[in-house]
């Protein structure tokens, strides 16, 4: 059973870089056909895709946050990484990674494992 946990700062000021790092156990990131994605959730909204790193390295970002994001990974570590750069306060989330078994998501539910979550928050 793939296992994803979250790990990164929680408070990140003003301009600054947001790095966030996902661990997978129960599975490799390099291996079959999964993606790998970075989901957030705002306080008092709904989810949001950030991108996704895929298991062939590829990576595809929402045209919202392409330019500030970059995902890349760490095979012999299993981990993924998350970089958001310039942030503001509305980067301010629960930062989740999850895996999808496909690049085509029709839903939330497409995601069949998920990390807890790990707050975020954007202040000086």
């Amino acid at each position: 059973q793939v296992q994803l946990q979250e790990s990164g700062p929680g408070l990140v000021k003003p301009s600054q870089i947001l790095s966030l790092t996902c661990t997978v156990s129960g599975g490799s990131i390099a291996s079959n056909s999964d993606y790998w994605s970075w989901i957030r959730q705002p306080p008092g909204k709904g989810l949001e895709w950030i991108g996704y790193i895929a298991y062939s390295g590829s990576t595809y970002y929402s045209p919202s946050l392409k330019s500030r994001t970059s995902i890349s990974r760490d095979t012999s570590n299993n981990q993924f990484t998350l970089q958001l750069t310039s942030v503001t306060p509305e980067d301010t989330a629960v930062y989740y990674c999850a895996r999808s078994l496909s690049s085509v998501v029709a839903g939330w539910a497409d995601f069949g494992s998920w990390g807890q979550g790990t707050q975020v928050t954007v202040s000086s």
